[in-house]
């Protein structure tokens, strides 16, 4: 029965977390009546009610019912009737008390616009107010969002405890069909989002703030770009604490203003997926091809893109480069039948300036050429809603954030010789050609200018909120290719193995580039088709935000957390770019990650960890501290100032010991009792600036090749070994002091 197999303790376990997240302004009554559902599965599973006859189409309205599946005559009033009753009822009352919180809601941001329209905003104590009252009103859509999410789940589980004790009629799959159909779970609320954003632009005068940002015209700037996964249930809060310092960028639609666009990128690539492999091993110089479009529907203008890969290290920029065309000239480009020069002088004709010209001629013939010589088509597609934030005219800031997205296979259909470069939208995708992501995808690009490279507060506060996971250079292509070509790709990017992506690449047939979780590690090395393993996330395994199959985070994982206030972090980056080293300012992880006070509060090191870092109990990394997608940026020179590093000490330390060798061979013998100790006080300093140099290249190639976020220099030793020279020369320069004024005494006696 129910009662056997359920223990209480996991009984009452979404119940508690039910009662204890409820909203005092809402009270116990808008929510699901999940004690009352799980009573009455609790009868119906005691009395075993028999599978309904799908196969008779006759009924008696004379007979008594059959009999139940212990084959004893059915006795119970509760049958799954009221359990359907009281689903319906429950999803009637959901689904009213979130209209009625919304519809609220939008008065009283009518109110606040109308009394917009006739404050004075240069009154610091009317703006003050009318912002309380706007973080009010997102206070409270933020805790409808809470409240639907609570009682989402909580449907979703109580179904699945009706269908697992009640196996007889299923419900599961109708009704959680019918709740996607339901205004509460499909309503789209964005309108408030774009109201709310558009008050908090009027309150911070954005237009004024980008005039004075377009006057800075200082060569210092600080450029940056950083990715991140969002949980569903955390989109709105992070869509709100974005807006409170960005406008959103506003789509027109079909139905009015909206804070997204449905946004169309088809890469190209050739049967070898060479592209796709260059971009993923991020050789220098690597393109990457797409056509885009925005909006619903067939494309009018289609955007032809190339971005090419540069790495940070050189100096050099990635750079995306775009031109403009029409849907039907997209078979010309494909086909290398583009007439480029006609189009040229159509430009120059409409005004264009002749450098403009150039350069559009330029790229659109590299572009053409690269199509024809690398045999690129069609390959994927990437499909998703975006939402732009971003002061007009100011590029400082820019974030966007795509939901909803997915990745279709463009391979396997007939192109009509060519006619066709995309899929029909008429007709049905199948399972193994499109692979829906899991989270929403934020993106932070930074082009700081000025006297002041620090990032915003908000932006540091929000990357320390929690909410956000890094998953550094994620690509929507690379993740598409993989997930559907898994017979074409060599390789595939480290994220594969995060166990919150893994279902929905078995989803879409992407198994293949999967490790099976049934194996046993006997079975594993023995079976060469075991599927692809961790590999280097064995020992990255911090990069992947919720982990993998053998140790799963996705339960507790959080995003990244702050190690101090956001304002210590903001203070510290800014005095040092007053110092003058602004070569240290942070770049794609602009965070703070201030390693001087992690494990401050651990058991103090010894002495010899306290000379050498390797022993150190500071040496460990901490995830508690540390978001478990903290990662160090890594650039070719590393490497090689590491050794450079190494063969400087090296070469002291030989030079040390070539110094005392040569007192010991040729001290003269008045002073060969002082010059042996000066001589063998210097020996074991030279052999300790060797072993210093050995241990600290070790030690930092280590870090190096693991990335362990934190600092990589040892501040003690250079300082111990400096010491003790220092000492000994301090100490032979007094002997020898000593020495002339006994030699002076003598003189002066005789």
């Amino acid at each position: 029965s129910f009662s056997k197999q359920q223990p209480a303790t996991s009984k009452m376990k979404y119940k508690q977390r039910l009662t204890e997240n409820i909203a005092p302004e809402y009270g116990p009554e808008p929510y699901l009546a999940y004690g009352e559902l799980d009573d009455i599965i609790r009868q119906l599973s005691s009395k075993a009610p028999a599978s309904a006859d799908q196969v008779s189409r006759a009924v008696s309205i004379s007979a008594p019912p059959p009999t139940n599946a212990r084959g004893l005559p059915t006795m119970s009033e509760i049958t799954d009737e009221n359990f359907f009753s009281k689903m319906d009822s429950e999803l009637t009352k959901v689904e009213k008390h979130t209209l009625k919180v919304v519809t609220d809601l939008r008065a009283q941001i009518q109110e606040i616009e109308d009394e917009l329209q006739g404050a004075d905003l240069e009154d610091q104590t009317t703006v003050d107010r009318i912002q309380a009252e706007t973080d009010a009103i997102a206070g409270k859509f933020l805790t409808l969002e809470k409240y639907v999410n609570l009682n989402f789940m909580g449907f979703h589980k109580i179904l699945k405890k009706h269908d697992k004790y009640c196996p007889g009629n299923p419900c599961k799959t109708f009704y959680v069909s019918r709740m996607h159909s339901q205004a509460w779970v499909r309503g789209d609320y964005s309108d408030v989002v774009v109201r709310l954003s558009a008050i908090y632009s009027a309150l911070r005068d954005d237009a004024d703030t980008a005039a004075e940002e377009s006057q800075d015209a200082s060569e210092s700037f600080l450029r940056s770009t950083a990715k991140y996964w969002i949980k569903t249930e955390d989109i709105s809060r992070v869509k709100y604490a974005v807006l409170r310092h960005l406008p959103v960028f506003l789509q027109k639609t079909s139905t009015g203003e909206s804070d997204s666009q449905l946004t169309n990128s088809v890469y190209l690539d050739n049967d070898q997926l060479e592209l796709y492999h260059n971009r993923l091993d991020k050789t220098p110089d690597a393109i990457a091809l797409r056509l885009r479009w925005y909006g619903g529907g067939d494309p009018d203008a289609v955007f032809v893109e190339r971005r090419t890969h540069r790495d940070r290290w050189t100096g050099e920029a990635s750079v995306k480069e775009r031109f403009v065309i029409k849907e039907s000239e997209v078979k010309d480009v494909l086909g290398g039948a583009y007439h480029i020069a006609q189009n040229k002088r159509e430009m120059l004709e409409k005004g264009a300036s002749q450098e403009e010209a150039d350069d559009w001629e330029l790229l659109a013939s590299e572009i053409c050429q690269v199509l024809q010589t690398k045999q690129l088509v069609p390959t994927m597609r990437t499909q998703y809603m975006r939402t732009a934030f971003q002061i007009p005219f100011d590029q400082s800031v820019c974030v966007s954030l795509d939901t909803n997205l997915c990745m279709i296979s463009e391979r396997g259909y007939d192109t009509k010789g060519g006619k066709y470069w995309h899929r029909d939208p008429s007709k049905m995708i199948n399972r193994t050609e499109i692979t829906r992501f899991p989270h929403a995808v934020l993106e932070i690009k930074l082009e700081l200018k000025g006297g002041n490279l620090v990032p915003p507060r908000w932006a540091t506060d929000l990357q320390n909120s929690g909410m956000l996971y890094e998953v550094h250079k994620f690509s929507k292509y690379i993740h598409g290719c993989s997930a559907l070509l898994p017979e074409d790709v060599r390789c595939v990017p480290y994220w594969v193995d995060d166990v919150s992506v893994r279902d929905s690449i078995l989803a879409s047939g992407g198994g293949r580039i999967l490790i099976r979780a049934d194996l046993s590690d006997d079975e594993k090395s023995k079976m060469k088709n075991a599927g692809a393993g961790p590999g280097a996330n064995q020992e990255y395994d911090r990069l992947l935000p919720f982990g993998d199959v053998e140790l799963d985070r996705s339960k507790t994982a959080t995003g990244r957390s702050p190690t101090s206030s956001a304002g210590a972090v903001a203070d510290k980056i800014q005095t040092a770019l007053k110092e003058g080293r602004k070569k240290d300012t942070p770049g794609v992880n602009f965070y703070n990650a201030d390693d001087e006070e992690i494990g401050d509060e651990e058991e103090d090191d010894g002495c010899c960890s306290w000379i050498f870092p390797f022993c150190s109990n500071q040496n460990s990394y901490h995830l508690s501290v540390v978001a478990p997608t903290s990662m160090q940026k890594i650039e070719p020179k590393v490497y090689f100032a590491n050794e450079r590093t190494y063969m400087h000490w090296l070469h002291q330390g030989i030079t040390l010991y070539s110094i005392a060798s040569g007192i010991l061979a040729f001290a003269s013998k008045g002073e060969e009792s002082w010059a042996h100790w000066y001589a063998m006080a210097l020996l074991p300093i030279s052999l300790g600036f060797c072993v210093y140099a050995l241990h600290i290249f070790l030690w930092r190639a280590d870090r190096i090749k693991s990335r362990v976020p934190g600092s990589w220099d040892d501040p003690r030793g250079p300082m111990i070994l400096g010491g003790a020279l220092v000492l000994v020369l301090v100490i032979n320069f007094f002997a020898k002091l000593f020495v002339i004024a006994k030699y002076n005494s003598i003189k002066s006696d005789l």
